[in-house]
């Protein structure tokens, strides 16, 4: 039995055994850990993390024909394989306490939606790895003063130590991708609160990087008004990525401040 790629999952097999080693090995356990991997296909990925002692894994992935492939040919699977959507899954269902890491060859098409569904439940995920398309990549480790950095940058790596570890390239795929991938490893930082308010911190990245181009005194005046006086301080005659995590987060503090309250919704 085999699995057909489909387009609609975003699925890409990966060919290359050492490649997918890496790939497991890219979490760098040093003690045992549940571990979710998401979106196993064939289980390239899977196998290498069912040899390593200290990972406790489960599984997740939407295709029913990669289950049923999965259920046949990894018996040590059974039990631990969720036919789910992992964007619909209650994390705190599956794992009720302690930490788990996440890994996975990641559908290019969600990716996004996934990395922020781990930073939602950041305090319980302490490691997240795996493969993602090479341009999202150096989205969510760009430094500020780079073309790449932006909303991702910011928000992953408010909470997220972010290293890019290696170029994956397309013909190690089936079938091959239109676009190089690239694997990345996020570590939990020290971060427990931002010290500002963090919907407000989101709004006002967003907001910047939506016009990115722009002085964020032009960006922001949807959220501060027209002629709002604070527009006199130096930072807002920069662009948004100028600013590090830090900056906006003493930006964000400084919009509290001043924002009309008839503009606060």
């Amino acid at each position: 039995m085999t699995v057909t790629p489909k387009k609609s999952l975003g699925q890409h097999f990966l060919k290359d055994q050492n490649i997918a080693r890496a790939i497991a090995d890219s979490l760098e356990l040093t003690a045992p850990m549940k571990v979710l991997e998401i979106g196993p296909g064939m289980g390239v990925l899977t196998q290498y993390l069912l040899q390593n002692e200290l990972v406790d894994l489960k599984v997740v992935e939407l295709d029913k024909e990669s289950v049923a492939y999965l259920n046949e040919n990894f018996p040590a699977l059974q039990g631990r394989i969720l036919a789910e959507d992992f964007l619909k899954l209650d994390l705190n269902k599956i794992y009720p306490e302690g930490d788990y890491c996440v890994i996975g060859n990641y559908p290019y098409n969600i990716s996004s939606q996934i990395f922020f569904k781990v930073l939602d439940n950041r305090d319980r995920i302490p490691v997240c790895s795996g493969m993602i398309q090479k341009e999202v990549a150096e989205r969510m480790a760009s430094k500020p003063g780079c073309k790449a950095y932006g909303i991702l940058s910011v928000l992953m790596q408010a909470f997220y130590d972010i290293e890019y570890l290696f170029t994956v390239h397309e013909h190690v795929f089936d079938p091959p991708p239109k676009v190089k991938s690239a694997v990345i490893r996020m570590r939990r930082n020290g971060v427990s609160s931002l010290g500002c308010d963090e919907q407000l911190f989101v709004r006002v990245v967003k907001t910047a990087f939506n016009q990115r181009r722009k002085m964020l005194r032009n960006s922001l005046q949807t959220i501060l008004g027209k002629d709002n006086p604070v527009f006199s301080d130096a930072v807002f005659m920069k662009r948004p990525e100028q600013l590090s995590v830090s900056d906006f987060v003493a930006l964000t503090n400084l919009v509290e401040k001043t924002m009309p309250k008839e503009m606060n919704d």
